[in-house]
């Protein structure tokens, strides 16, 4: 029982660390963007590339979740379909 326990707590804090770093990757994007957006809008005189950054920044966040998402997770999935389809060329082959 002490050790079901003990990879439960891991799960746990590695689901918060996760957690933790996608919501940074996507505050840091967006602070910095629109930090820029501000500083060009003062530097310029205008008033509309804040809004523009700041949704360049949002994109930004969401493409470095999707890849970040897709690197941990993808990696499972692609593993699982290829050790399928490996088990599937061998049982054809010694078919013949």
């Amino acid at each position: 029982m002490g050790r079901h326990g003990k990879d439960d707590k891991k799960k746990t804090f590695q689901t918060l660390s996760l957690i933790t770093q996608l919501g940074l990757m996507m505050i840091a994007s967006l602070g910095m963007t629109t930090a820029l957006g501000i500083w060009l809008d003062q530097k310029l005189g205008t008033s509309f590339l804040t809004v523009i950054f700041f949704f360049l920044g949002a994109a930004a966040g969401v493409q470095g979740i999707y890849r970040m998402i897709r690197q941990i997770f993808g990696d499972e999935g692609h593993n699982k379909g290829r050790s399928t389809s490996d088990e599937n060329d061998g049982k054809a082959e010694g078919g013949r």
